[in-house]
């Protein structure tokens, strides 16, 4: 099968498009042929060496994809529905995603929603099932509740502002142009702050009295103005530190608000975990995904051979939303 490894540590030009065989499920498994792949900065960060898979998943980058199941792994059931060679799914991935097949665990695996094609259907899992653990399950985001989102023309962004805003939720999000303040604000966003220019700590606090929760992939530069923005009980949710992973910080205000920071990463979690995600999504987004209500923004595709063109994007910090692989017609 056609597929991108990555060669050795390095820049965009380190990916190589190879021949690799067609993986074998393993039980609980399905094997996947892949239509489309969705790329995401955790893929920039393994080919630079920074996240490596996880002990016994697929060297190759790539945590999500869509295509149809092309066989099946001993005794596969999610619930009490067993899948078909044939289905269209969509599937988070701890990795492979960049070739013609994969296998994925089918507790990882969701029907494609009505109305969407496989490339939208790739660029749903990952962004999705990190916003659901992490705004809804950890941060307990409530109906009137108050979210800043840092990066929000990211496809972790852009997935956030549809989910919160469809919650009931006020929307703010950090963005670095005027054309993503644009993307974000048709999204649901209330308010947008350019970080280049303003300081979503003195805004937010002037315009909306703090918020309740911060889904933050900047981590140390932003920490402590992200402290002083939380309002009493407030949630500070890090999934990503693109602006460092050391910070100082003064405790006595954690004390004092009552709040809660935490963090996670989701990738080397158990299948079963990321199942009962899985499940969530199929029960409270797949139907706004049917109805249209919220939708994968995707702002460019590209062919499996060209996957440096998406790290480069990436890279550069020049993406809208997802970016997706064109694996199969």
């Amino acid at each position: 099968m056609a597929a991108v490894e990555i060669r050795e540590p390095g820049g965009p030009d380190v990916l190589r498009a190879v021949r690799r065989p067609v993986p074998q499920p393993a039980a609980g498994e399905v094997l996947i042929r892949v239509a489309a792949a969705g790329v995401n900065r955790p893929d920039c960060l393994q080919r630079q060496g920074l996240y490596p898979p996880p002990p016994g998943a697929s060297d190759l980058p790539g945590l999500e994809v869509a295509g149809q199941i092309a066989a099946l792994g001993p005794g596969i059931r999610q619930a009490d529905e067993a899948w078909a060679v044939g289905d269209r799914v969509c599937a988070l991935l701890a990795g492979g995603g960049y070739a013609e097949y994969c296998t994925a665990p089918a507790v990882q695996c969701l029907p494609i929603p009505a109305g969407l094609d496989f490339t939208q259907a790739a660029a749903v899992p990952e962004t999705f099932f990190t916003v659901w653990t992490n705004v809804f399950d950890r941060g307990r985001l409530g109906p009137g509740e108050s979210i800043l989102i840092h990066g929000g023309a990211s496809g972790i962004g852009t997935t956030a502002i549809q989910l919160a805003h469809a919650h009931g939720a006020r929307v703010f999000a950090t963005v670095g142009n005027d054309a993503k303040r644009a993307l974000c604000e048709r999204l649901g966003a209330e308010r947008t702050i350019n970080y280049r220019t303003e300081s979503f700590l003195d805004i937010l606090q002037d315009e909306a009295g703090g918020v309740d929760l911060i889904l933050d992939i900047v981590g140390g530069k932003y920490l402590d103005d992200n402290i002083k923005l939380l309002k009493p009980d407030g949630r500070l949710i890090i999934i990503a530190v693109l602006g460092g992973a050391q910070a100082e910080i003064n405790l006595a205000r954690v004390l004092i608000k009552r709040l809660t920071l935490t963090g996670s990463t989701l990738r080397a979690r158990e299948a079963d975990f990321k199942g009962a995600i899985a499940a969530a999504l199929r029960e409270h987004v797949w139907p706004k995904l049917a109805d249209g209500t919220i939708a994968p923004v995707i702002q460019a595709t590209f062919p499996l051979h060209e996957a440096r063109r998406a790290h480069e994007l990436l890279d550069a910090n020049q993406a809208q939303g997802k970016l997706v692989l064109q694996v199969a017609d």
